[in-house]
């Protein structure tokens, strides 16, 4: 799996993985339950990922809705 997304804001994540899920591009959020351990204050980045092979749409998908993610 590859990293597509990486953001403190819950909104984004929760847009992101619509999208992706809009598009038949399975995804997987990381570091979801971390705010346990920082007191649930969103210093801890979560992260969408996906398989190697939807890399290359999922940027697609990101970029046509302004997301800004890492190359």
């Amino acid at each position: 799996m590859k990293e597509l997304l990486r953001t403190n804001d819950p909104t984004i994540i929760a847009f992101a993985t619509s999208l992706l899920r809009g598009e038949g591009i399975d995804c997987f959020q990381l570091d979801v339950h971390m705010s346990v351990l920082e007191g649930s204050i969103g210093i801890m980045p979560r992260r969408i990922m996906v398989i190697d092979r939807d890399l290359f749409r999922a940027r697609a998908v990101m970029r046509d809705n302004d997301i800004d993610c890492p190359s």
